[in-house]
């Protein structure tokens, strides 16, 4: 007895008819409608969205004295700028997210402004380097390397995984489990859509505003500002590169959001812009290269043969025209 498909899948399939589940789309009258108050409703949910995470950033992100050890003590502010390149060089190395590395250094930060470590050896500050990049990469890709494999370009030291481990589990504890951090990346999007509601160009502001907010994250001075005050900056900073956005400044960018300061955008603004010129290659005079012409025996042959040959003709020439000469001045006294 053969049975069929469709004795074995009609208890699965639904008794409405085709004409029926489509009369609806069809523009009929119980078909819903979105109308331009809902729009704006979405929106102003997404403003008080964003606003939500300006007020909430304060928690991820150390405290305003944790810049001021980068001022009194110089050993620490290097000690974080090595370990930054290092988690930069490595999320370059995977090709990580520009997210990973952000939270990998949000987590260093907020773990030393918490927990001090011994500043005697450099192991201590590369073992924490190596458990906040695996936890940012446990967080954010999809793939993850081996708490081995991840110890790479230029680690000075190896760490077993059960040492990593425990470290992890310390990072943890301190941060107290709070891994979601507010990062200026939570703004991007929403900055740029504000900026260019057409959105011809906000690709290129993300993708230049994420550019830029990578090259500072080794600066210390940084960590004066909250991640949405980053975000606008490094916006305006972007749109510095487009003729239709020259003249937007520190205004507009306050008036995107509730929460937004134009006085912190505006130094935050100046310093990047400041070292954006001290990055800036320095152009120096093209000075072309020296060029020797090889040449083969008998072509040096020839043309010095030639060059002899010149230079006999151009003295008989000179001959023949002194003899004229001497003729003429003869002719001259023989005729007088």
């Amino acid at each position: 007895m053969s049975v069929s498909c469709s004795d074995c899948f009609s208890d699965l399939l639904c008794g409405e008819d085709s004409d029926t589940v489509f009369t609806n789309g069809g523009g009929g009258e119980d078909s819903p409608e979105c109308s331009s108050s809902d729009i704006e409703s979405q929106f102003v949910d997404f403003d008080e969205s964003i606003a939500g995470l300006i007020e909430d950033e304060r928690y991820f992100v150390p405290g305003f004295d944790y810049f001021e050890r980068f001022q009194s003590q110089s050993l620490i502010a290097v000690a974080r700028e090595d370990s930054v390149a290092w988690i930069l060089k490595v999320q370059r190395h995977y090709g990580f997210q520009p997210l990973t590395a952000y939270l990998a250094v949000n987590y260093f930060d907020r773990f030393l402004y918490s927990r001090s470590l011994p500043q005697t050896d450099c192991w201590p500050l590369q073992l924490l380097s190596v458990a906040c990049l695996s936890l940012a990469a446990k967080m954010e890709e999809p793939l993850v390397p081996s708490l081995l494999d991840i110890q790479v370009e230029g680690a000075k030291y190896i760490f077993e995984p059960k040492t990593i481990q425990r470290m992890e589990f310390l990072v943890l504890r301190v941060l107290d489990w709070r891994l979601r951090s507010i990062t200026p990346f939570c703004f991007l999007s929403f900055f740029a859509y504000k900026l260019d509601p057409v959105g011809t160009f906000t690709g290129f502001l993300i993708s230049k505003a994420t550019e830029i907010i990578l090259s500072n994250i080794q600066e210390a001075s940084f960590l004066e500002y909250w991640p949405s005050c980053i975000a606008a900056a490094t916006i305006l900073c972007a749109a510095n590169d487009l003729p239709n956005f020259s003249l937007v400044n520190a205004e507009h960018a306050e008036s995107w959001c509730d929460g937004l300061r134009k006085d912190k955008i505006v130094g935050c603004y100046e310093l990047v812009q400041k070292y954006a010129i001290a990055l800036r290659p320095r152009r120096f005079p093209k000075v072309l290269p020296r060029v020797r012409v090889m040449t083969r025996a008998s072509t040096v042959l020839t043309s010095e043969s030639s060059s002899s040959s010149s230079s006999s003709s151009t003295s008989y020439k000179r001959r023949k025209l002194n003899n004229s000469w001497w003729n003429t001045d003869d002719d001259r006294a023989s005729s007088c």
